[in-house]
């Protein structure tokens, strides 16, 4: 290391960093970086994490349209993802080595190029080979993002403060995976732009990271011999290929045991025995084989791959659950998925506060175990038809897991390790996780694809012969089926199979869980330290010994243990600027309508990152608000009105009063056409609109261009029946968008009646209608129609009927029985005569 601190004093890297930072305290040795500092660093990083995990999430609601537009099929949708794991899993330790040997900042900026290219190449993606080939691209700048943030993080923070900066990672995390899924969902919903901007759309952010790296973030390069080991990252990256290709052929393109399993997982061993003989013997190893020495490291990678199952299962078979089994739209799907991310929002957030106050992790990721088995047990129950709600609960249970366990078990392996290994110590976790996400996805990918096809065949064996007729579905040859081509029972059968069997996926998720709990049992609790760097003790074969343990575990915390060591410690008083401790500072402005004008009675609401209200304001007659937050920091305004578009708006305060500013957007509107099915307009059509519960919303008729129109709706699901005499009434289930105005058609299916009146037998002339008349219709395939009784009228009516020949049958007195030809105008007075023989 290229520094002036003496040997053996701790806080000498976080030193340095602090003066290439530009630190007003870069005089004192061992001072630290100031938290506005430290978030100038940041800024960048944190919005190139933000790009690599919306280029994660933001096709995963796109998927089924992506896949269905290039003639894919459920091993290519699998693969899309399972690619991009690939390479970023397969990469990340070798980012890692790198972090340690070349400039992290110069790393970082490399990594967002090479996304760059991927995307912009992947939205020009004519087939799924060609997808998937930029999917490796794009991962392997993910990769490099992701492992770099931690790396860049431990060179710059302690411990001990880290778990609070992880909750700005969590935070980032959060509002991207939630962003992803919605704005892929929208963008593949809105017909000008279409999929292909999902991978456009993360460019521009790329690019400003760029810039912000440039000009924030400053860290010093340290200058040793370069030796990169190319060999144990080819090695690693075909081990690991391997496996992959092996299990998402095996089940469909040959068994499980067959010769090619033998041959894939044999070959897979051996390339990874390879490679830990490579790395045994290289100078500067890809991953350091002697990290392992220490239980803490070996476990929380071991819990890592098995966490990285869960994780990815979740984001990515969410899409299809929402989207095939219950036929929603891909925005609809990511507004779904929110409760699983709110919880992890919510969990790494708090925890990583808590964490930093008392420096204790291990109760979190236990907890963390706990949750994520259970909420994975759960979801294995839910079905096509479960009720959302009970959805919801399990997600939310999922995510509480998930956000308690990820970014900890990163924090408890750098605790462990000396500077030079940080980027390999944290790389090695991530890559643990990657590798169970690629691996999860690309197992219980085939799992789905087996299991659909299953139920679907179970599906239509219930139907007996009419079954048989009836194909696969779209299911066959591991196809993505499109809903809105598939008939009524066909539809149901099909949406049950992928509630059914994205259940599979999550009841064979929730073991790898429960090992991770188990794991995590084992784990032993070192004290998050107070120093950004490691002592130089750590710097021995079991990469973070003391003499506190033989596990290489010993307590770093205390300055007493490091005194005890022999080492001169310093450790600064205060790691972080403190926030103003004031109170009432004020957030005020003016909430304005969509055409600018001041809008009065609008409800303002001040909350915590953590969700607890802190203050509630209502606009005055000229649209100002006024709210008082606490203290400085970071908040949430919440403003809504009736007749508007709720809004939410991040408030970053700082020591003096904030003006922002507040515009609220009308709500939305559903407009649309009546038609026939050859596309003629029908005049005088009535159109309903009618919420969850059935309550009407608006109605109206269809103008003689057959245009109807609704304004100040909701947004969200709403169902649109019309009906039109002579035509078969329809109902539509229609998402009212956000923002603008939703279009819909509506094309009516001709509807023939037939009606008439049974009359009793006698005279002509004395036949009077006859009632408790039972009246059959049965069309020509002998198919009962309908089935009425007559009145005292002895009325009888049959409606939606096709043209064609029919059966009409009545009894009551002795049966009558007559063929009756049905035309597109329908049959009107055909009267029945019923009587005994001879009358």
């Amino acid at each position: 290391m290229a520094t002036t601190t003496p040997t053996g004093v701790r806080g000498g890297h976080h030193a340095k960093t602090a003066t290439e930072a530009g630190t007003a305290h870069a005089d004192t040795p061992g001072a630290p970086m100031t938290h506005r500092q430290i978030m100038e660093a940041l800024s960048g990083l944190l919005l190139g994490m933000f790009v690599a995990i919306l280029s994660s999430t933001i096709v995963s609601n796109a998927l089924p349209q992506i896949i269905t537009d290039l003639d894919g099929g459920q091993s290519a949708y699998t693969w899309v993802v399972t690619a991009a794991l690939l390479s970023m899993t397969a990469t990340t330790p070798l980012w890692g080595k790198l972090a340690d040997l070349f400039s992290k900042k110069l790393l970082v900026q490399i990594a967002l190029v090479i996304y760059v290219g991927g995307s912009v190449v992947a939205g020009l993606s004519q087939n799924t080979g060609m997808l998937i080939a930029c999917r490796v691209v794009q991962g392997i700048g993910v990769g490099g993002l992701t492992a770099l943030a931690q790396v860049i993080m431990a060179a710059m923070i302690a411990p001990r403060e880290r778990g609070r900066y992880s909750g700005y990672l969590g935070a980032t995390f959060a509002v991207a995976t939630v962003g992803g899924p919605l704005l892929g969902g929208v963008i593949t919903d809105t017909e000008w732009l279409g999929w292909r901007w999902c991978f456009y759309v993360g460019v521009p952010f790329a690019l400003i990271a760029l810039i912000v790296l440039q000009k924030t973030l400053k860290l010093p390069v340290v200058k040793r011999e370069v030796k990169v080991d190319w060999a144990g990252a080819l090695f690693i990256s075909a081990a690991v290929s391997l496996l992959l290709i092996w299990v998402t052929f095996a089940g469909d393109k040959y068994d499980w045991v067959s010769w090619q399993t033998y041959a894939m997982t044999g070959g897979a061993v051996a390339l990874g025995g390879i490679f830990l003989i490579i790395e045994a013997k290289a100078s500067d190893p890809i991953i350091p084989l002697r990290l392992f020495r220490n239980r803490t490291i070996t476990l929380a990678s071991l819990a890592s791959l098995f966490v990285g199952v869960a994780m990815f299962a979740g984001t990515v078979f969410f899409s299809q659950y929402f989207q095939l089994a219950r036929g929603e739209s891909p925005t609809m799907s990511g507004v779904m998925t929110i409760p699983m991310i709110g919880g992890l929002f919510i969990s790494s957030t708090v925890s990583g506060m808590v964490i930093t106050k008392t420096g204790r992790w291990k109760a979190w990721l236990v907890s963390g175990g706990v949750l994520v088995t259970g909420g994975l047990g759960l979801l294995g129950m839910i079905r096509y038809d479960t009720d959302y709600w009970r959805i919801a609960v399990f997600m939310a249970v999922m995510g509480l897991g998930l956000g308690m366990m990820m970014q900890n078990l990163v924090l408890a392996t750098q605790n462990q390790v000396a500077p030079q290994d940080l980027g390999a110590a944290s790389s090695v976790v991530t890559f643990f996780r990657s590798l169970g996400g690629a691996v999860g996805v690309s197992a219980l990918g085939a799992v789905l694809a087996n299991r659909v096809t299953h139920y679907v065949e179970d599906g239509f064996a219930a139907l007996g012969p009419r079954g048989a007729a009836l194909g696969h579905g779209g299911t066959g040859g591991g196809g993505i089926p499109d809903l809105d081509a598939l008939p009524a029972p066909v539809r149901t059968i099909v949406e049950d199979a992928y509630g059914h069997g994205v259940a599979d996926v999550f009841l064979w998720s929730a073991p790898f869980a429960l090992l991770a709990f188990l794991v995590t049992l084992f784990i032993k609790e070192v004290a998050l330290k107070s120093s950004a760097v490691a002592p130089d003790a750590a710097e021995n074969e079991g990469g973070s010994e003391s003499e506190g343990g033989g596990d290489g575990e010993g307590p770093l915390d205390e300055p007493a243990a490091a005194a005890g060591a022999g080492a001169p410690v310093v450790i600064p008083a205060q790691a972080v600027e403190p926030h103003p401790t004031g109170t009432g500072i004020t957030v005020h402005g003016i909430v304005r309508g969509g055409d600018g004008t001041p809008l009065s009675g609008a409800a303002v609401t001040l909350i915590s990152l953590a969700g607890r209200q802190l203050g509630r304001s209502v606009s005055h007659p000229d649209g100002s608000y006024a709210l008082d937050a606490p203290e400085a920091g970071t908040y949430v305004l919440i403003t809504s009105a009736d007749g508007f578009q709720p809004e939410a708006t991040t408030a970053v305060l700082g020591s003096e009063p904030l003006a922002i500013d507040i515009a609220l957007s009308g709500t939305s509107g559903l407009t649309g056409t009546v038609v026939t099915a050859d596309r003629a307009p029908i005049e005088g059509a009535m159109v309903f609109v009618t919420d969850a519960r059935g309550d009407v919303l608006a109605t109206g008729t269809s103008a003689s261009d057959g245009a109807f129109a609704f304004a100040e709706l909701a947004p969200g699901p709403v169902t649109v029946a019309v009906n039109a005499a002579g035509f078969r009434p329809l109902a539509l289930p229609v998402d009212i968008a956000t923002q603008g105005v939703t279009r819909i058609e509506a094309a009516l299916q001709p509807g023939a009646v037939v009606q008439g009146v049974v009359r009793a037998g006698g005279e002509p002339g004395a036949r009077g209608p006859l009632g408790g008349a039972r009246v059959t219709l049965v069309d020509g395939a002998g198919t009962v129609v309908g089935v009425t009784t007559t009145g005292d009228d002895g009325a009888y009516a049959f409606a939606d009927l096709d043209a064609g020949v029919y059966t009409l049958i009545a009894t009551g007195y002795p049966p009558v029985a007559g063929a009756l030809t049905v035309t597109a105008e329908g049959v009107d007075g055909h009267d029945i005569a019923l009587a005994h023989p001879g009358e």
